[in-house]
């Protein structure tokens, strides 16, 4: 089980290298194995990743439609349909599922048992209950972890740095993905009392709701950051936060400032 810092697009080549390893058996069953890739977002959203996957795959042998057929289940931002199609996979009796987002590997979890599963998270692993342990994941779930919210205190102290007038951060999260937004918000507001700062957790779980968390944060003076759990595609994408910054930036006086979300 490897978890290593790593780019999006790296990661999804390896996870479609990673998921190719149970096809070799299914294929002695079936004249055209099905892999199963789940995701919260849209498939316009995740078109770039996507094509990594499918890269990946292509490295190890499998290629779309050929001697392999990649069935995809999109919720578009709506995390709630992500049981039923994680259930409709498991029907499908696909080989595998790429679960590539952490409201999917919960999901494909709790469907199936049997079946492997490769994810993809931002989180620890071992706290969301997806592996036993990093080492010896047990279990029918791997995957690779960017172990992002473990560096969330840092960026914190680098904006501190960056803004030492600011004593109220505002951290922006999306609520439709409640494991890494929880686990998000109690990181930052242990590391902003550490920091003797205030920390404002703003919800946004579309770009409909982005407006309204940049104007409280605004009308509260605050320094504004983005979480990764905000950044998922089919939520909202940093060209939209990067817009709502500058914006918002040019109507505040410089001990006022919002500061735009990391990369």
């Amino acid at each position: 089980m490897q978890f290593d810092h790593l780019k999006r697009r790296q990661f999804i080549a390896l996870l479609g290298g990673a998921a190719a390893w149970p096809l070799g058996a299914h294929g002695q069953q079936a004249a055209m194995p099905e892999i199963g890739f789940l995701n919260g977002g849209s498939a316009q959203g995740y078109a770039r990743m996507s094509a990594a996957f499918l890269k990946g795959l292509g490295e190890a042998g499998y290629v779309d439609g050929r001697n392999v057929a990649v069935e995809y289940r999109w919720a578009e931002g709506q995390n709630g349909r992500l049981p039923a199609l994680a259930a409709d996979l498991v029907q499908r009796q696909v080989a595998l599922i790429a679960a590539t987002s952490t409201p999917a590997a919960l999901a494909a979890k709790a469907a199936t048992t049997a079946i492997p599963i490769v994810f993809e998270t931002a989180a620890d692993p071992v706290q969301l209950g997806l592996v036993a342990g990093l080492s010896r994941p047990g279990g029918n779930l791997t995957g690779v972890t960017m172990i992002n919210l473990e560096v969330a205190p840092k960026r914190l102290e680098l904006l501190h740095e960056l803004l030492p007038e600011a004593r109220t951060m505002a951290l922006l999260v999306n609520p439709a993905n409640p494991a890494v937004a929880e686990a998000a918000a109690s990181e930052m507001l242990v590391a902003a009392r550490t920091l003797g700062l205030e920390l404002r957790v703003l919800n946004a779980a579309d770009e409909s709701d982005l407006e309204e968390a940049f104007s409280i944060a605004r009308r509260a003076g605050n320094a504004a950051r983005g979480a990764d759990s905000l950044r998922k595609p089919g939520v909202c994408r940093g060209r939209r936060l990067s817009q709502l910054w500058l914006g918002h930036r040019q109507r505040l006086s410089p001990h006022r400032r919002l500061c735009g979300p990391y990369s």
